[in-house]
This record gives C-alpha cells, structure tokens and sequence, in this order.
C-alpha cells in the first residue's frame, strides 16, 4: 500500500481556509468603533458600523472614550493605523462567506501581500545573479574550509545575528533571502538543511518574540497600552537572552547528533534531493577571486542597507525590495553579464521563489475571509471576557495563551497590537499589575505559535527548503514545549515581583 504524503503548504492553507470560511456561518459578526488620527485637520475619526464621526484630536476626546493613550502618540505618528476603540463592540448582521468568496480569497491575499510577495521575486531573481557568477560557490569553499573542525561556531553566529535583528527590528520576512545562500553553507559543513532552517528560522522567531526595541511589536503595542515602551525592558532582555541561548543549545545539540549519524536526521529521506537542489556542496575548485568578492561585497551591503533603512528611516517593503533590485544590477554590471542573459536568469531566479511567494498570499487571504466576515473582532471580544475574575499568576498566563490563539487569526504583530491593545491591555488594571505584563503576554503568546503557525511565514520557509510541515513540528515540537514552561514560569514571577 503507497504511503500518503503529507499535503503541500499550499493545501494546508487552502484546508485552513475553508475552515475560517466555514467558521464565518458560525460565529456571530461583529466589530468595534475604530479611531484613526487626520494630521492634516488635527481631528479624531471614529469610523462606527454605519457612519464616521469627527472629534477635535484632544487629550479630553481620548479619555471620553476610554482610550488610555497618551495624545502625543497620534500627534508624533506612533500610532499610524486606526485603533479599536474600548466597550464599542456590537454584535452586526452575519457576513458569512461562501464558496465563491472561499475561491476569491487567495486572489484577494496575494493582491494585499503584493508588497511582501515582490520583495520574495526580487530577492529570488537577485540569487539567481548571484548563482550565474559563481560568487556563492567560492564563497561556500572558502568558508567551508576556514571553518573546518569549528563548523558549529557558524551555528551560533547565524542564529545570533538574525535574533538580534528580530529583537531589534522585526526581522522576519527578510529572512526569506537568506534561506537559498545559508543552506549551501550548512550542507558544506556537513549539517542537514534542518539546521540550515532552525539557525534562521527559530533566531528570528524567538528574537521577535522576545523583542527588546522592535518598532512594530513592542513599541507600537506600548503606544496602544498607553505605556513607555522601555517599561518591562529588563524583563524582555532577560528572557530574550535566555531564549536565544535555550534556542541555540537546542539547534547545537540537534546538528551534533546529525553529523555523527546522518541517518538521524528527521530529513534523512531528503538528503540527496535537497543537496542536489542547493548545488554541489563539495566543490572546492572555485577560487574567491577579486571580481567574486566585490560581487559577495555588493551582496552583503544589500542587508546592510536594508537593516539600516528599515530601523533608522522608516523603510517599508517598496524601499527594501529597491534596494535588492539595484543590487541585481551592479552585480550583473560587476560580472559583466550580457543584457539578455541578465534578464533570463533574473527572471528564472524570481520564479524559481514563486510557489512561495503564492504560500504568503495564500496565507493573507484567510485573514481576508475573517476581515470580510466580520469575525475578527468577536473573536478578540470574547477573549477579553475570558479574564474575568482571574487571579495574577492565572491572568497573565491566560493572556499568553489567548494570544497565542488570536495570532491564528491576526499574525501581523503590529495588526494585533492596534487592534488589541486598547482592549486587552486595561485587564491589567483589573487585577492589580501593570500594562507591561500585558504587552509581555501578546508579545510572547504570538511569539510561541509563531514557531508552528501555519498562516505565519514557517510554511513559505518550509516551502524554500523543501521540507514538509509534518517534519518540521517533529523536529520543534520539544523546543516549544521547552520554551511554554520557561515563559508560563517567567510571567508569572513577573507579576508577582
């Protein structure tokens, strides 16, 4: 008898989606008033359920509406999307969706996620240059060799690093370019593509769920909460150290059982196709030549620029995906590739990263279904009500998990904050701890399904690999369950002190 194969990402989404879509006929729609900051008029806008209304943009306004934020967070453009506003839920005429707006929704995701799925392309049609010079396969050679015997400092350096761009900045999405230049690496020294995944994957998952300075999670979440965002820093950079070093130990413990026996690997029936797919891992004929290294040179000052756009000037997907784009075409002028050529390998390489870029509209295209459904806000309403007479210690823990579920339905980190906030984060007052448990928990609780969420960015990860999700939870599963104990524990010595 044959044996099933798990189905692809892009099935899993689509099962998902029929799911939500389903869900739309059960839960009852419903939604709050919205307020979102005009900088031209100096006006609050309440968008209600059957008509807008315009506030003057004062201190007074905000507090009449129960919204504990101070005004200077609008004014100075912290808060740019529009917030929920407190005890303005009201239960809607149901939206269900149906079969016909269950086949329009991938359309509708990839249309929303064209930003993100451009930067995919172009990162795609950028290595595809970068493997028309040759300048990865010296690159590989001479770094294979340089880190013969001490091949796990490589580990611990990658992971490391992409922590510490999640915990600053949000690292994420971007990571999605280093997954065909880094696999190459981790094969050369002798590792399975698995920890090639884990060292990019898990250092960015656990940096931005233990984000430290992350504008777009613990910043604009403390600007919702109505906080200082460098309240509960210490406690964030405590357990972001701690996490990074349990999420290192795990990966080095994982590769060291992996190179001694290759056979137990949980990728070990895919070994020779994925190294056949990342190229020839043995080569060591190809010289780092001067003309490669100015190539690998212009290569790396693509992130540099684009970490530092990113974190110092406000830079967005349309500013990154630039910046890869200009890239390309110096190192297309560097190694003197014809015009034609140039085009044909750009666009071969961009569509070799297509199927993943389809993986990421797929995935927004269920948060369509429950926008459109007018679900979205039901769910977050009755969690809210969850907490009610909870103790601390039971509180704190219940927020993490509530999280944890709304990031299924909402995995944008700064989505969930501005629609969360304003709602979750006075609890705290409730039960006698501060707002910065709150933010804490939202940031934890989304940054531990982030690990396994399927309409998160692991099944666009997978899918670059080749991997299937079913190996993935096999190989992460005992980290998360680490990593839910130490956090449960973490929190809630965190609000008892």
């Amino acid at each position: 008898m044959k044996k099933r194969k798990f189905p692809t990402a892009q099935t899993i989404l689509l099962i998902i989606a029929a799911m939500v879509a389903l869900l739309t006929w059960i839960v009852p729609a419903g939604k709050y008033d919205t307020l979102s900051y005009n900088a031209t008029e100096n006006t609050f806008i309440i968008h209600g359920s059957e008509k807008e209304t315009s506030l003057k943009a004062t201190q007074e306004t905000l507090n009449n509406l129960d919204v504990k934020i101070p005004l200077e967070k609008f004014t100075s453009g912290d808060i740019w999307k529009p917030i929920n506003i407190p005890n303005t839920y009201k239960k809607l005429k149901a939206q269900p969706q149906g079969i016909l707006d269950f086949i329009k929704s991938p359309i509708k995701g990839i249309v929303e996620a064209a930003d993100i799925i451009f930067l995919v392309l172009i990162i795609g049609g950028l290595i595809g240059i970068m493997n028309l010079t040759g300048a990865f396969d010296a690159g590989i050679s001479w770094m294979a060799n340089a880190l013969k015997g001490r091949e796990f400092i490589l580990i611990i350096v990658v992971t490391f690093l992409i922590s510490l761009g999640g915990t600053t900045f949000g690292l994420a999405e971007e990571t999605i370019a280093f997954y065909p230049i880094l696999i190459p690496v981790f094969l050369a020294a002798k590792y399975d593509a698995m920890v090639a995944l884990a060292s990019i994957y898990l250092g960015s998952s656990i940096g931005t769920m233990f984000s430290t300075i992350n504008p777009f999670s613990v910043i604009i979440a403390s600007d919702a909460a109505g906080l200082n965002w460098t309240t509960g820093f210490t406690v964030r950079l405590i357990m972001y150290v701690i996490g990074t070093l349990i999420c290192i130990l795990y990966i080095l413990f994982y590769a060291k059982c992996v190179k001694k026996d290759p056979s137990k690997s949980v990728i070990y029936s895919q070994k020779e196709e994925i190294e056949q797919l990342f190229g020839n891992t043995t080569n060591s004929a190809i010289k780092l030549t001067t003309r490669l290294r100015l190539i690998i040179i212009i290569f790396s000052l693509c992130f540099v620029v684009m970490v530092y756009g990113v974190s110092m000037l406000k830079w967005w997907f349309i500013e990154m995906t630039s910046v890869f784009l200009v890239g390309a075409i110096l190192i297309g002028i560097i190694a003197n590739i014809k015009e034609s050529v140039f085009v044909d390998t750009f666009v071969k390489g961009a569509s070799d990263l297509l199927g993943v870029a389809l993986i990421v509209g797929i995935a927004r295209g269920i948060t369509v279904l429950m926008n459109d459904g007018l679900i979205s806000d039901t769910m977050l309403y009755y969690a809210s009500n969850i907490t009610n007479g909870m103790n601390k210690g039971l509180f704190i823990n219940a927020m993490l998990y509530i999280y944890g579920g709304l990031s299924f339905f909402i995995p944008s980190s700064s989505g969930m904050a501005v629609l969360t906030m304003p709602i979750m984060s006075p609890l705290a007052d409730g039960v006698g701890i501060g707002r910065e448990a709150v933010v804490n928990a939202y940031q934890f609780g989304m940054g531990l399904f982030a690990f396994i969420n399927p309409t998160g960015l692991i099944l666009a990860s997978l899918a670059i690999v080749k991997v299937g999700y079913d190996k993935w939870l096999k190989f992460v599963m005992p980290l998360v369950l680490i990593l839910i104990v130490f956090t449960m524990i973490a929190l809630t010595i965190s609000v008892y002190i």
